[in-house]
């Protein structure tokens, strides 16, 4: 079942990074499809604290999410962000970074 799984996300992966050479461009074309797919805001809890996601954002050599609690702000590696369940419409493409960046 796992080898499906990833087949699965390897389409994905293949999708978000047809036209792209480098890991930089691969990143970008994975940061789309995320942007394009994600349903946000959503939330999530983060060190046992609710928090909201209100975007996605691409940086040098990451993607990270804005998460929001009251006036507070904070971005975390999306690697790193606990997704909740049910986990939010597209967060697929969040399961195919995680497996293209060896998570």
């Amino acid at each position: 079942m796992a080898s499906k799984a990833n087949a699965a996300l390897e389409a994905m992966i293949e999708e978000a990074t047809v036209d792209a050479y480098s890991d930089d461009e691969q990143l970008t074309g994975l940061f789309t499809m995320i942007e394009e797919h994600l349903a946000v805001p959503f939330t999530t809890t983060v060190l046992g604290v609710e928090a909201t996601v209100r975007k996605i954002e691409l940086t040098a050599d990451t993607i990270v999410a804005v998460c929001a609690r009251d006036r507070h702000r904070q971005k975390i590696d999306l690697l790193d962000l606990p997704l909740p369940t049910p986990a939010p419409v597209g967060a697929a493409w969040i399961d195919a970074y995680r497996h293209w960046a060896g998570r």
